[in-house]
C-alpha cells in the first residue's frame, strides 16, 4: 500500500467521523426538541423504556448489518446517555427560565 493511498484511506474516515459528529449535533438536537414537548405535555423527560428499546433497535441493525451486536449496543448506550444529559440540561435551563 503506498502512502497516498493510505493518507486516501485516512482522509475517508476522518469525512465519516465529521459526518458521524454531525449527526450526533443532529440527535442532541432533536432530544433538546422532545425534552420540550415532553415538558409542554406535562411528561417526565427520561423514559428508560424507550431508551432500552433505541439500544435493542441499534443491536437489532447491527446484527443485520453483521456488525458485533454488543459493541453497537455499547455505543448506543452511551449516546442515550449524551442525549440524556441534554435532555437534562434543557429541562433545567427552561425551569431557570422560568424563575426568572
Amino acid at each position: 500500500m503506498s502512502e497516498s493511498e493510505l493518507d486516501r484511506l485516512r482522509a475517508d474516515i476522518e469525512r465519516i467521523d465529521r459526518t458521524l459528529i454531525g449527526l450526533i449535533e443532529e440527535r442532541v438536537r432533536a432530544a433538546h426538541r422532545a425534552a420540550a414537548a415532553k415538558r409542554s405535555a406535562g411528561l417526565p423527560t427520561l423514559d428508560p423504556g424507550q431508551e432500552a428499546a433505541v439500544v435493542r433497535r441499534a443491536a437489532a441493525l447491527a446484527r443485520e448489518g453483521g456488525l458485533p451486536e454488543e459493541a453497537v449496543r455499547d455505543l448506543f448506550w452511551h449516546l442515550v446517555g449524551l442525549t440524556r444529559r441534554a435532555e437534562q440540561d434543557a429541562s433545567a435551563t427552561a425551569a431557570e427560565q422560568r424563575q426568572l
